[in-house]
């Protein structure tokens, strides 16, 4: 049995299928079976099987890889699709319906067409649904998505300066609390702690066990502690390199809590 992550956009989560004996190296396209139909994707990783044990009865089957007709079918499909997202915005304007369409796609067989779009409130579109099964005479299916989706649609530049994370490299969108940003000492402040979509950081979750690790047997920011010739409030916490700064009264010491312990 050979597994292969295929992944069906640049942007786009890693999905598993099953070769069974063909062996195939990465980048090269593939047609796999979904549960939507045929699909067309790239594979970009090789796994060990027993590795994802609790998912060998899911997985589905890499047909085949690619031919230069699969290849130029796939364009025409993409061309298609792109044709298909202005026509469905165009009827929603035209039914008065107040939503924003970010992205379609056909499968390979055009067995389906999925459309996702943002709205401020939930939005009746089965008008809109059986215009547009009229007119692809194939299954429609319209896919609503939150703030932190479309900002992994769209993509952009977060407040570090670098490519938006959920764009780039994350897989998977994890929740994010705003305990994250207390563990890991940042002002409460939403132009700070917020990312371009509005919600809090991708990175407070990804980056949280980190802290929690880091802060075991730190003091927090007021608690009076003693040690050695030192004793006072703690004023500041560094989690990361892990030192404190102490309000002795008449001065602020500095410790580096590598080299010291806290009673």
């Amino acid at each position: 049995m050979h597994i292969y992550g295929v992944k069906f956009s640049d942007k786009g989560k890693v999905y598993y299928f099953n070769a069974h004996n063909l062996k195939i190296n990465n980048n090269v396209c593939v047609i796999v079976e979904t549960e939507k139909g045929l699909q067309y994707g790239k594979v970009v990783e090789q796994v060990d099987a027993n590795s994802i044990e609790n998912l060998k009865e899911g997985i589905k089957d890499i047909v085949r890889t690619t031919t230069k007709e699969d290849y130029k079918k796939h364009l025409s499909n993409l061309k298609d699709a792109e044709q298909a997202l202005k026509m469905a915005q165009k009827i929603a304007d035209e039914l008065g319906l107040v939503m924003r369409f970010l992205s379609s796609s056909f499968t390979f067989d055009k067995k389906q067409l999925l459309l996702q779009f943002t709205a401020d409130e939930r939005v009746d579109f089965r008008e809109l649904t059986r215009k547009l099964a009229s007119i692809y005479r194939t299954r429609i299916e319209l896919r609503q998505i939150g703030a932190r989706d479309k900002a992994c649609s769209v993509g952009g530049i977060g407040q570090c300066g670098r490519e938006l994370c959920c764009s780039s490299f994350l897989q998977t969108l994890e929740s994010v609390s705003m305990n994250m940003a207390k563990n890991q000492n940042l002002a409460l402040n939403p132009s700070k702690i917020n990312g371009c979509c509005g919600r809090l950081l991708c990175c407070l979750a990804y980056e949280d066990s980190l802290y929690v690790e880091s802060h075991k047997g730190l003091p927090n920011v007021g608690d009076t502690v003693k040690m050695q010739n030192i004793q006072g409030k703690v004023i500041s916490v560094d989690i990361l390199n892990r030192k404190i700064k102490i309000d002795c009264g008449n001065e602020v010491k500095e410790v580096d809590m590598n080299n010291e312990s806290h009673q």
